[in-house]
C-alpha cells in the first residue's frame, strides 16, 4: 500500500474534517478486533492486532473505490485462557461488549452508519458474534462481524502445509510476521515452540480450558516451522479479497429490521 493510499484510509492519520467529509459520504468504518496475549516464545504479544490491521488495511486498499476507513485495532479481547503463559491482557465479556458499544455510539454520533468487525482473535469469535447481533438492534445499523481466519473459506487452509486453518503462533500467524515484518520473529526459538499433545476434548461440550491445558508447554498449536514470508503474503491476498467482497455487498449493509419496534 502506498503510504497517500494508507493515509487516506487509517483513521488515526486522518483529521477530524476529513472524518466528517467521510461520514458525510457514508463510509464504512472497519475495526480490527484483536487482543494482546501469548504467542509462544518466538512471536509478540502483538500478533492478532498486527495481523487483523493489516488485513483490513489491505482490504480498503481493494476497495478504494468505496468511501471506507479503519480504525487502529482494538487490541484488548477476551483472552483469559491465555493468562497462564503471562504477557496477557484480557476483558471480561461485559466489558468487550461495554467498548463495542462505546465505538458504535461514538461513530455514529458523528454520522457514521456501518460498522465492519473483523476480528483476528479465537477467544473474540463467540462473544462477538453475540454482541454484533445486539449491537446492530441497539444502534439501528448494520453492525457486522466476521473473522480472519474463516472469512477466506478453504483457500486459506490450502496455502498451509501442515494444518488445515489458522491455529495459534503457527504455521499461518508466524508466516504474517515473516511477510510483514520479519524482525519481530524470534528465528532461534521457533523450533523449540511445538507444544506438547493436547489434554482437552472435543465434540458437544463447553467449557473453560486454559492454554496450559490446551497446549502445554510452550502456548502454541500448529507448527511454525513451516512458516514462510511467501505463505504469509499469500494468506494476506486471500483474506483482504474476502474483506473486500464483504465490504462491497449490499445484503450485509442494509438496514436491520426493526424487530422491537412497538415494543417499548
Amino acid at each position: 500500500m502506498s503510504e497517500a493510499t494508507e493515509n487516506a484510509v487509517r483513521w488515526e492519520r486522518l483529521t477530524a474534517p476529513e472524518l466528517r467529509s467521510l461520514a458525510e459520504r457514508d463510509a464504512l468504518v472497519v475495526l480490527p478486533v484483536a487482543s494482546l496475549e501469548q504467542h509462544g516464545p518466538h512471536l509478540p504479544v502483538w500478533t492478532d492486532s498486527m495481523i487483523g490491521h493489516a488485513c483490513c488495511l489491505r482490504a480498503a486498499e481493494k476497495a478504494a473505490d468505496l468511501p471506507t476507513v479503519v480504525l487502529p485495532p482494538m487490541w484488548q479481547g477476551m483472552s483469559e485462557h491465555h493468562l497462564p503463559y503471562g504477557g496477557t491482557i484480557t476483558l471480561d465479556y461485559a466489558t468487550f461488549r461495554a467498548v463495542l458499544a462505546c465505538v458504535c455510539r461514538s461513530i455514529k454520533a458523528q454520522g457514521f452508519r456501518k460498522l465492519f468487525l473483523v476480528n483476528s482473535h479465537g477467544g473474540n469469535i463467540d462473544p462477538l458474534a453475540v454482541a454484533a447481533r445486539e449491537l446492530c438492534l441497539e444502534f439501528d445499523m448494520p453492525v457486522v462481524a466476521t473473522t480472519v481466519f474463516h472469512v477466506a473459506g478453504p483457500k486459506l487452509g490450502a496455502l498451509l502445509d501442515t494444518q488445515p486453518g489458522v491455529q495459534h503462533a503457527c504455521e499461518a500467524e508466524t508466516s504474517f510476521w515473516l511477510a510483514l515484518d520479519p524482525g519481530q520473529v524470534r528465528q532461534d526459538k521457533v523450533a523449540g515452540a511445538l507444544s506438547d499433545p493436547s489434554t482437552t476434548r472435543s465434540g458437544p461440550f463447553q467449557r473453560f480450558w486454559s492454554f496450559a491445558e490446551r497446549a502445554p508447554g510452550t502456548g502454541v498449536m500448529g507448527d511454525p516451522r513451516a512458516a514462510t514470508a511467501e505463505k504469509g503474503m499469500k494468506l494476506l491476498e486471500v483474506v483482504s479479497d474476502a474483506l473486500a467482497e464483504a465490504m462491497r455487498d449490499p445484503v450485509l449493509w442494509r438496514a436491520p429490521h426493526a424487530v422491537w419496534k412497538g415494543a417499548e
